[in-house]
Order: C-alpha cells, then structure tokens, then sequence
C-alpha cells in the first residue's frame, strides 16, 4: 500500500486521515460484534441455565427414588445388618440365628520347605469335586463312615509335573485354574512347618471337595488325595456347613450368610449366632426422604434464582439480565409456575404445603422436615401420590426438566437460534472486512494522489514567486 510519510512540505497527513475514514466506515462491524457478544452472553447463561434444570432433573428423580427407601435396622449389629429394597414390608421381624454358614477348610501334611520338590515329577492329575458329606463321625480332622454325594456342578482338574510340583506350585496351580477352591501356605511353626491349606470358594453343606489323582506319582497323592467316605490325607480344619436361623419362628437354611429370601425385599448378612432372638425393624428411610427433599428444594432454588436474576429488567442504574425478554426462558419460568401451582390430584393431600414445603414470597422453596415427616407417618401412601403420582409435584417437575433438555426442547431450539445469528453475523462480518480493505487501499491510494498534487502545486506556487521576487529586484 502506497503511503507518504507526514513532513512539512506535505499537504495532508495520509495516515491519519485514512486511519480516521475506516474507524467511521468500520461502525457496522463494531454493531456486529456488539451483537455476537450479546448473543454469545446469551448462549453462556442458556448454559448455565441448562446444568441448573439437570440438577434439579435429577434432584426431582432422587427424591421419588428416595421415597421407595425402606431403612432394616436391626436390635443388634453385631448378628446381623440388614439392608431394605422398595418390595419390602415395612414391620418388625424376630430373628434367631443358630449356625452360620462356612466353607470346608483342609490342610496338607507339613513340609520343611515351600519351594522344595515333592516327588519325582511326573506328571498327575488332581481332580477335584463339590458335594455334601454325610453321616459318619469326625475326630481330629478325619470322617469315620461317612459317605461324599457329588453337587452336579462337575469335576474340575489341574496337572502335576515337574514345572509345578512344589507346595508353591500347587498353590498358584490350584488359584490360577478356578476350581472353586482356594489355597494357600501357612506356617505353623514347627519342624515341618509348611503346609498347604485348600479352602472352598463357596460356603454351604453343599460345598465339601473330594480330590483324586491319577498319574505316576504318588507323592502328589500321598499329599493331595482326600476322600470323605476313604483315604484322606489332609485334615478337615472346618466343616462346610449351612447357616440356620428363625424368622418369626420359621425355620430357616441358607447355604450363605447373605439372606436374601427369609423376608420380602430383605437382605440379611448374618455375623454371629444368637442366645436370644434379636429384632429387625424395617420402616420408611424418613432420613433418606427429608435428605433427597432438601436436595430438592435446593436444586430448585438454585434454578428459579438464576432465572430470575437472569430475565430481570433493570431499574435505573441496574444492571438488565442477559436473558432479559427471552421468550424462551419466559416460556420456562411460566411453564414451572403453572406446575406449582397445579393442585395435585387422586389423594388427600394436593399441595406441597401440606407436606412442610411451602413457596416464600421471592418465589423460593422452604422445607420443614417436622411437618414432613408427620405426613409420611401419617398417611405415606398420599405423601407418595403428592409427590411420585402421575400428578404429583415431583414427577411433573421431573417430567418438565427432562422435556427441556431434551433434543428439540426449549433450551437447545433457543441455543441453536442464538448460534445461527452469529454464524449469519459472521458471514457479514467477513463480506464487510473484504469491502473495508478494498476501501482502505482506494482511500489510501485517492489521498496519496491528492497529495502529491498539492506537494507539486506548493512546489509550483514557491517557484513562481521566487521568480516574481527576482523580476521584481531586477527592475
């Protein structure tokens, strides 16, 4: 771009000049990116708007889960904890427990070392089988006439060789296969004081193993082979056994210690036996209900602040909101009011009111956790319906925060309006910067003519009178 630097013998400061017409034909692009920032505000608090209605979607949704909750507490931890599902009854349960449920323990013939080799090497295999043991006697560790019936669940094998015939080798062997048994050394201290221990994975009656071998060596044997109704060659350290208990005087057997069917929509884990009956009280969560109805009235509080702060007009030296005179976030706020403010139908109760959350006068929600709670114990089937039912408070507000997050809702068609307008405004923005450098190179070029004209022409004019002076001095 051609330019003539401004010196005292130039007419006109081109620079300046030009620098002075573009900021004047510039105005248009200034409008335009005044009007992106506005809308890109816009697009910003439609954002935060938008996280607000998902936590209160999901604060809405917590606080009708929450009233499914039944809380099992029992009269004594230490038997039992208890947890609750929505199917169950709420009631007072007495529980006696006779025998816990456990796994069979055995244990190998000491070792003097763990890593040492036991046999030859040859390769045998260890197969083993779940089932019950019946009849017989036990006396340190060993069955007397006892007979081994097989569970059905079939036999399970590893192989013994030279690569693993060590009582750490059997181990990992034994872990790695998943056998439904479990092993592990211990060290009892003595002179031989490795000893592989097997444990069943699962407890019950039903889970007691059998283990034979076949192959060449009978080391691996002579350790491992073990028969409830024969030769046994490890020693039973704990029975498998089914745990017992009473419900209400009904008797009770669970191959676990974890309950799950003694009483409806009730999990019992069980911890000790009992000497007297203890009780289980299962009841509303009114702690998980007043918490889930905080949350809510927070969430909902947090969103109706920002709305308001966010379509207000301001008063003379206030500040306006950005999304003042939104149509769409008009249509929100009115769309809430109208759910507020909707009678609930097909119970006793019909407003929120009633239930200890009432509507303040800035249009904030308050609870009172007292007045809460007496209409749950009061009558929670219409506690319920006020909230959960097809008209309830809740549900409707749930209904409305998911419906306006939704693909095609309020919020994202509003959105996708503000960023076509920018992407319009863009367009134009770009067309005018092509026009505003072809501009500026024509005012550049224009003036810089202008200029050289009236340079030669100060030239011109300071010539001619040198001359007239000269004539003038001659005569």
């Amino acid at each position: 771009m051609a330019t003539i630097s401004s010196s005292t013998t130039s007419a006109i400061d081109v620079r300046a000049l030009v620098t002075q017409l573009m900021a004047v034909e510039r105005q248009p692009i200034n409008n335009l990116n005044a009007k992106i920032a506005n809308y890109e505000v816009k697009i910003s608090s439609f954002g935060t708007i938008s996280g607000l209605v998902s936590g209160f979607q999901a604060a809405s949704a917590n606080l009708n889960t929450s009233l499914q909750k039944l809380s099992a507490a029992p009269s004594d931890p230490s038997v039992f904890s208890a947890t609750a599902a929505n199917t169950a009854v709420p009631g007072t349960y007495s529980v006696n427990v006779s025998q816990l449920a456990q796994s069979q323990n055995l244990v190998a013939a000491g070792k003097t070392s763990s890593n040492t080799a036991i046999g030859d090497g040859t390769a045998t295999t260890v197969t083993f089988d779940l089932g019950t043991i019946s009849g017989g006697t036990l006396s340190n560790g060993i069955y007397s006439g006892a007979t081994f019936t097989s569970n059905g669940g079939g036999t399970a094998s590893i192989t013994i060789d030279g690569t693993n015939n060590t009582l750490e080798g059997i181990r990992d062997a034994v872990n790695a296969a998943g056998l439904g048994v479990s092993a592990s050394i211990v060290n009892d201290g003595s002179g031989t004081p490795y000893r592989l221990a097997l444990s069943s994975s699962s407890s019950g009656a039903s889970s007691s193993f059998k283990i034979t071998t076949s192959g060449g060596d009978g080391s691996i044997d002579s350790l491992l082979g073990y028969d409830p109704a024969g030769t046994q060659n490890l020693n039973q350290t704990l029975a498998a056994q089914n745990a017992n208990l009473t419900v209400n005087g009904i008797a009770i057997t669970s191959a676990s210690n974890s309950v799950s069917e003694a009483i409806q929509g009730v999990t019992l884990t069980l911890k000790n036996t009992t000497a007297t009956a203890a009780t289980l009280t299962v009841a509303r969560d009114t702690a998980a209900i007043n918490t889930a109805a905080a949350g809510f009235v927070d969430a909902h509080n947090a969103l109706a602040s920002q709305i308001k702060s966010r379509s207000a007009y301001g008063a003379a030296g206030k500040e306006t909101g950005a999304l003042a005179g939104d149509s769409a976030l008009r249509l929100m706020q009115d769309q809430m009011r109208g759910i507020l403010l909707t009678p609930a139908t097909g119970g006793t109760l019909t407003s929120l009111t009633q239930v200890g959350i009432s509507i303040q006068q800035d249009g904030s929600m308050k609870l009172d956790s007292s007045k809460l709670n007496s209409a749950i114990a009061t009558d929670f089937g219409d506690v319920s319906n006020l909230f959960s039912g097809s008209t309830g408070y809740v549900a409707r507000l749930e209904a409305w925060a998911k419906s306006s997050l939704a693909s095609g809702g309020l919020i994202e068609t509003r959105s996708k309006s503000l960023n076509t307008h920018i992407k319009n405004y863009n367009t134009e923005i770009e067309k005018l910067e092509n026009r505003m450098s072809a501009l500026e190179k024509k005012y550049t070029r224009e003036y810089t003519n202008l200029n050289t004209l009236l340079y030669n022409m100060n030239n011109t004019s300071a010539y001619l009178t040198q001359q007239l002076s000269s004539s003038s001095g001659s005569n």
